[in-house]
């Protein structure tokens, strides 16, 4: 199931009909809920405290706000068997787009580039349209979102 998504991710990345979205960052701005994600710690990891046998997570979404360079991610969860105790973490993250070339010569010098400037991480949009986002993180995560009318701020 997981090499047939990707395939059809790659399709839709071979399709993107924004080729450059930084240059259309319209495209990127507002709510969007991650419906898909290869990313494996947000489910697989335990806390020391054995907190995911007691906390159930629910949506996750991402609110970017282009004028002001911040992405607020929100995770919505609830504590199981207490119906009345539930919220969301929220996590604001600013950020700030890359040209294609830069990206390019961090790609093909990643390791090197690590040691000397230590990023926090970096996220490439492969595929925007006006309804669905595709991104690749610098750990060869993918993350598939739809555009939400959730207010989250």
């Amino acid at each position: 199931m997981k090499s047939e998504i990707e395939g059809l991710v790659k399709q839709l990345e071979s399709q993107n009909p924004t080729p450059d979205p930084t240059v259309n960052l319209e495209k990127v701005g507002g709510c969007w809920k991650l419906v898909y994600s290869t990313i494996t710690s947000l489910v697989s990891r335990r806390t020391k405290l054995g907190l995911r046998d007691f906390i159930s997570l629910g949506d996750f979404y991402q609110n970017i706000d282009i004028a002001k360079g911040k992405a607020v991610n929100v995770i919505k969860f609830d504590v199981r068997g207490l119906n009345l105790f539930n919220g969301r973490l929220t996590i604001v993250a600013s950020f700030k787009k890359a040209s294609k070339s830069l990206m390019n010569v961090f790609r093909k010098n990643y390791d090197i580039l690590l040691g000397i400037f230590n990023p926090d991480g970096w996220l490439e949009i492969t595929y925007v349209d006006d309804t669905m986002r595709i991104g690749r993180d610098d750990k060869g995560n993918i993350f598939v979102l739809e555009r939400s009318e959730e207010n989250l701020i």
